[in-house]
């Protein structure tokens, strides 16, 4: 039977999360639950295409269009996820998403169209696999094990934030996780996502969306909300208040959300992307894991190269400065306006 390529469209959300769950290129970040979260938050036009045969989803790809004056116009796979692209149980469901993918790339008159591979696809593509890195690894299947796996230093570490009296618990207020993810990007000069982007997470994807918050008698010291999915655990976002780092409050919460993790059955354990060479990188390295190249792919139309919006190009350094010495209040404002364009 030839391969019929369609937008979601409600109702069509079961199939298509069936055949993510079934599909070993698809990730978290390929669930169509995506699409409400980038539509509802951040206004972007979502174009979440699917191949079926016969009747039964083959392939997906989710995409949307990010618009900025300032960063330009692009169809992305996927705006502020890891991984997306291209998702298929075989060439021809790839190849006839990939085609439509580019068409209409091409009649929305973008200026490029951007995949994000854990592998190659089209090695024809300017792509970067330079900047990204990620790091994932099978867990031990009893929580001594895994801490002994945990390289010598970091397990000191873990073993000092005990010491210290660091408790872990369930997070059930996302605005107090808010509240330490906030001050931690604006140290690092980061615009910060709005607090209902973190409320539609947990409210679409439910279970599979969770906090772990780090307190010391009482007060919060670190938290990260996790994606789950099938047997993996993914920290995604984190953040720590400037006595996180003197009671090693960072390696004691992963400890904590690994050692969770695998006592309900999660096998592996995704630490999520770092820019190379930076302190995550190096922190999640010293972990034990492996740095493993990300593939982002671009097929431009009306631009000369690929972007470069990451916070490491030279020509945004004066503006993270400025924004390190704004007042928190007026960041957290404002960041929400900025992020939205950045994806």
């Amino acid at each position: 039977m030839a391969v019929r390529v369609a937008a979601l469209e409600d109702g069509d959300e079961a199939r298509w999360d069936a055949f993510v769950l079934r599909s070993s290129e698809a990730t978290f970040f390929h669930r169509s639950g995506w699409a409400r979260v980038l539509r509802e938050v951040f206004g972007h036009a979502t174009q979440y295409l699917f191949a079926e045969r016969d009747g039964e989803v083959v392939g997906v790809l989710p995409l949307a269009r990010v618009r900025s004056w300032l960063f330009g116009d692009a169809l992305v796979s996927t705006p502020f996820c890891v991984y997306g692209g291209l998702a298929a149980a075989d060439e021809e469901a790839r190849a006839a998403l990939d085609k439509e993918a580019q068409r209409r790339a091409e009649s929305l008159g973008v200026e490029h169209l951007e995949y994000r591979h854990r592998v190659p696809v089209h090695t024809d593509w300017p792509r970067r696999d330079d900047l990204y890195a990620t790091f994932r690894k099978a867990m031990e299947p009893g929580e001594e094990a895994n801490f002994q796996a945990i390289p010598r230093k970091q397990r000191r570490m873990v073993r000092q934030g005990i010491k210290a009296g660091l408790q872990a618990d369930w997070e059930t207020d996302l605005d107090r996780f808010h509240d330490i993810y906030a001050r931690s990007v604006h140290r690092l000069g980061t615009p910060v996502f709005p607090r209902r982007y973190f409320h539609a997470l947990a409210e679409v994807f439910g279970d599979d969306c969770r906090v772990v918050t780090v307190r010391r008698e009482g007060r919060p010291v670190t938290s990260v909300l996790n994606f789950y999915f099938r047997d993996e655990v993914l920290p995604y976002y984190g953040g720590g208040l400037d006595e996180a780092r003197e009671v090693a409050g960072y390696d004691f919460l992963y400890w904590e959300v690994m050692r969770r993790a695998c006592a309900e059955g999660y096998q592996l354990f995704d630490f999520g992307r770092s820019k190379r060479d930076t302190g995550a990188y190096h922190f999640k390295r010293n972990w034990g894991f492996e740095p493993q190249p990300l593939t982002y792919e671009y097929r431009l139309y009306k631009r000369p190269d690929v972007p470069d919006h990451n916070p490491l190009n030279p020509r945004y350094q004066r503006a993270i400065r400025i924004w390190q010495r704004l007042p928190l209040a007026v960041a957290n404002r404002l960041g929400p306006l900025v992020v939205r364009n950045l994806g």
